[in-house]
């Protein structure tokens, strides 16, 4: 509803009647609220104002704003609060869980999908079509949207967690949370719930569960797509911002290994952002873009969770300054089309950047349009360049520098190829490629033996392919009528692992190629599985 900017008709301060009626109508909207806690929300003497509002498809809102942030919202007599309200009192609502990056989609205007819910070991809250709902995100309880139900509980599981669940009212990051003090969710670790006593209760908590095979369908980005291989990508220099692992930090985490200051590290997030804004998500048909717009919809959703974007922590202190570097750069063109207001009129789509993943032919490509630009070509052996200063730096060792004055061609790409770091990407169903770092680890999955003699199936690695390490546990408990319990694991700083009752490898191949589809390659331990016993 506040995916694009809304036009205020009025804002005014409330009356004092007013304010008594906003006070019985929140009681009545959220009995869960104490006396107290109304009175906190829709205080006495602070000051209250009412804003009315058209919202760009033309609905009539009222907002209720209390110390600059907008705490409530009305719409067709039915009151909502906002994620300032939530943040205060996150039990408020049901809360429902998805990942990170659906919460993207969410900000743009879309509804929720039941594919991306995330089902926790005790199960999906238990709501009723067209209650209201709160959504966070994975490790962090604090709601970061409102919604209303499309369909119960009950038919959520019953359609196996596929179609539209939830119809998106107000989001985190939205126009109606910038209207407010901009400040981030708070660190709200999520519930400890016990998971369901299957053993007592089979008849109603199977289902759930066993339908949430098809809850995280992956599919690799393929650099092949007929033999399923998984795409490798080389990195130059710096990748783009990566995820946080940890989305309860907030701000810049100094690393006691970086010499370097906050401002500095706050310098490298912005041109980080502003970049990757630029790459993935601006587009020629956006120009003119106000640079307000580009800021609070594009620099912002591409900062990695779990840190702040804070200019004014930055050396240009300014938005504007900042843009007039980058356009001194020769990166985007900036003008003030109407009084006050600037926007990006142009970009250098071609302009060269650092930190792009590349792929094995783009950067041959760019070796190969290099060389003959600056006519390195043998001119009497066409398999062979010769080497300028910048190739000798890039891919000459010391004692080579003096006595290497050409290469074949296939030596020459070799040696870029490995100077650069390699990446993996990794797609989901429906969202932006994930690229990362380093080389995938596989699905690792062990037997070992406990002090009791009995053993247990042991399986890591599991949140590099999407998939959460409690969701993935509560299946196996139902599958296998066994417990299952979920450790950090050994010699990983945020890792987690599964461990299963028994050998379990069986329905954990069931699970992870069947269900979630991943190619076999990607997983070790296979053969672990029992034996089928031979009949006599």
């Amino acid at each position: 509803m506040f995916a694009k900017t809304f036009r205020v008709k009025s804002n005014t301060a409330i009356k004092g009647s007013d304010r008594r009626k906003l006070r019985a109508d929140v009681t009545a909207a959220f009995p869960t609220l104490g006396t107290d806690q109304v009175s906190a929300l829709v205080p006495g003497k602070e000051e209250l104002n009412i804003l009315k509002l058209y919202a760009h498809r033309g609905d009539a809102v009222t907002v209720y704003v209390c110390g600059g942030n907008p705490i409530l919202f009305e719409l067709e007599k039915n009151l909502y609060p906002t994620v300032y309200t939530l943040w205060s009192y996150p039990d408020l609502l049901p809360t429902f869980t998805t990942w990170p990056l659906v919460l993207e989609k969410l900000v743009g205007g879309a509804d929720l999908m039941l594919p991306g819910l995330v089902v926790p070991p005790a199960g999906l809250p238990q709501v009723q079509k067209g209650d209201l709902c709160a959504m966070a995100l994975v490790g962090n309880r604090a709601p970061v949207a409102i919604g209303v139900a499309a369909m119960s509980t009950a038919e959520m599981l019953t359609s196996g967690l596929k179609g539209r669940g939830f119809s998106v009212l107000h989001t985190y990051r939205d126009h109606l949370w910038q209207s407010g003090d901009k400040s981030s969710p708070p660190s709200m670790a999520p519930l400890a719930l016990d998971p369901p006593d299957l053993s007592e209760e089979k008849g109603s908590a199977q289902a759930a569960p066993a339908l949430q095979g098809d809850m995280r369908r992956l599919t690799l980005a393929e650099e092949n797509q007929e033999n399923g291989e998984v795409q490798q990508q080389m990195c130059g220099e710096k990748s783009l911002p990566e995820a946080s692992k940890d989305p309860s930090v907030r701000g810049l985490n100094p690393d006691p290994t970086d010499s370097r200051t906050l401002q500095e590290q706050m310098d490298e997030l912005l041109q980080r952002c502003f970049l990757h804004a630029l790459k993935c998500q601006v587009k020629k048909a956006d120009l003119p873009l106000l640079t307000s717009t580009f800021l609070g919809s594009h620099m912002f959703s591409c900062c990695p969770a779990g840190q702040q974007l804070d200019i004014k922590r930055s050396s240009y202190k300014k938005l504007s300054k900042f843009l007039q570097q980058m356009q001194q750069e020769q990166i985007i063109q900036v003008e003030e089309l109407s009084r006050g207001v600037e926007s990006i009129v142009a970009v250098d789509w071609k302009h060269p950047r650092k930190g792009s993943a590349l792929e094995g032919g783009e950067v041959r490509t760019i070796i190969v349009s290099y060389a003959k630009k600056n006519d390195l070509v043998d001119a009497d052996n066409k398999n062979l360049v010769k080497l300028d200063p910048i190739l000798c730096d890039c891919i000459l060792e010391k004692n080579e520098q003096h006595t290497v004055t050409t290469l074949p061609w296939d030596s020459l790409l070799s040696r870029c190829l490995e100077r650069l770091q390699p990446a993996y990407q990794v797609t989901f169903p429906g969202q932006e490629p994930i690229v990362k770092k380093g080389k995938i680890c596989p699905i690792d999955i062990t037997l070992a033996q406990r002090a009791s003699n009995k053993k247990v199936t042991v399986v890591r690695n599991l949140e590099a392919y999407g998939l959460d390490p409690c969701s993935v546990a509560a299946i196996l408990q139902q599958r296998c009528q066994a417990s299952t319990t979920v450790t950090p694991a050994p010699g990983s700083k945020d890792g987690l692992q599964v461990q299963i009752q028994g050998n379990q490898v069986h329905h954990l191949s069931r699970l992870l190629l069947e269900d979630y589809q991943l190619p076999r390659k990607y997983i070790q331990g296979l053969e672990k599985a029992p034996k089928p016993s031979r009949k006599k």
